[in-house]
């Protein structure tokens, strides 16, 4: 918190930020001239990876908003100012007086317009914006925020139900019927995120076969246990302790590029990628990964997914990550070519959908065809620091520690 002189205080954001983001403002939930209380929530910062309130620094009223939302901004930046002077009403709102004419008749407001400027006393701006693009009227949108109060996100659910975007008269004729769902700021970071990957990194990605059989019967045989103890054991725990093992034989998969060097990092902090339920994709980091055994990793996994879905995560989660995996079987994807690598990491895994297939494989000392429980996994690398070698090198170790542990 810092004075700033004539009762005033800053509000600031913290100096901590998640490697790769662009932090921008969602959304204030205060007005100029609302009261504020200490500690409570004051205004959303978004980033491509999760979203954090920003709690008053003290009480008083919002004085001064300087970065309004949708804006970008860096850590440390001062966003607000909170005057410390309490027991100021705001100016209460004037009455509109009929005004008369020349003619002698008084014309007042519509009173649909009236309706609509009451309905709208306490919008954002960017929920303004978006009520006046789409030409909706606030007093039919049911509002979520504290209060009652229309939120951005109350605006675009509307708009993603059907509600069209008024279009020129001229154009109503030949326009193609259609309707426009405004980007969340989660999805315009992650998509800066991946354009700016794929410029930077020649991508180059490998692709083995793998058998799963002898995962899928430890699973089968350790379900329950794992459950009893309080952890989900997933087919991507497996994926993750198979990822720790390839990454100490190829070291150069767990690393950074700088222009003088390569930095290689000693604890082995691997990302999942977890879609979301509704929309976009968050890549919670689980720590020091080398360090856990498989009820370890099954129970911070579980814990990450958890909260990753429910929006509970924090910026700490998804920090320090150096290499990340890509379960994008779980929805169905055999082969997904090329996985946009999460820089600055320097590959990134990807594991296929499990199906059975017909095979040949050994049974008894004899070369059997054979249905094994069989799946595509790739490594997409920078080619700057990986080479294909290095690539077959990881992909060979993953697959022989699924295979045969």
């Amino acid at each position: 918190m810092t004075a700033t002189g004539a009762g005033l205080v800053d509000v600031t954001l913290p100096t901590e930020q998640s490697e790769g983001t662009e932090n921008v403002i969602s959304v204030w939930f205060k007005a100029i001239g609302d009261a504020v209380t200490e500690n409570e929530p004051l205004l959303e910062v978004s980033t491509d990876k999760v979203n954090v309130e920003i709690a008053a620094p003290s009480s008083g009223t919002l004085a001064e908003i300087l970065k309004s939302e949708g804006d970008k901004v860096e850590p440390g930046d001062i966003v607000g100012r909170i005057s410390l002077a309490t027991g100021e009403s705001p100016a209460p709102a004037q009455k509109i007086e009929s005004a008369p004419q020349a003619d002698g008749i008084s014309k007042t407001p519509a009173v649909a317009q009236s309706a609509i400027t009451d309905a709208s006393a306490d919008l954002s701006p960017a929920v303004r914006r978006l009520l006046k693009e789409y030409d909706l009227d606030p007093s039919m949108i049911e509002g979520t925020g504290r209060g009652g109060r229309i939120t951005h996100q109350d605006v675009m659910n509307v708009i993603a139900s059907g509600v069209e975007r008024p279009a020129p008269a001229a154009a109503q004729k030949t326009a193609i019927p259609s309707h426009k769902v405004p980007h969340t700021q989660m999805r315009r970071s992650i998509a800066q995120h991946m354009v700016q990957s794929m410029s930077v990194a020649p991508h180059v990605t490998s692709v083995f076969d793998a058998d799963l059989s002898r995962i899928v019967a430890h699973r089968d045989a350790n379900k329950s246990d794992f459950e009893s103890r309080g952890a989900r054991l997933t087919y991507t725990v497996y994926f993750v302790a198979a990822a720790v093992e390839a990454i100490k034989k190829v070291a150069e998969a767990n690393a950074r590029w700088h222009d003088d060097g390569l930095e290689i990092f000693d604890d082995i902090n691997i990302g999942v990628a977890t879609a979301l339920p509704d929309g976009g994709l968050i890549v919670p980091v689980i720590q020091k990964a080398q360090e856990l055994d498989l009820f370890g990793i099954a129970q911070r996994l579980g814990d990450l997914t958890d909260r990753a879905r429910s929006g509970s995560l924090d910026p700490k989660d998804v920090q320090r990550g150096t290499f990340t995996i890509s379960n994008h079987g779980v929805s169905g994807s055999l082969v997904a070519t090329p996985i946009v690598i999460n820089q600055p990491q320097v590959a990134i895994l990807g594991v296929g959908k499990m199906e059975r297939r017909v095979v040949s494989a050994e049974v008894n000392g004899k070369e059997e065809i054979v249905t094994r429980p069989m799946c595509y996994v790739s490594l997409t690398i920078d080619h700057r620091v990986l080479d294909g070698y290095q690539a077959n090198a990881f992909l060979s170790r993953w697959v022989e520690w699924i295979s045969t542990g």
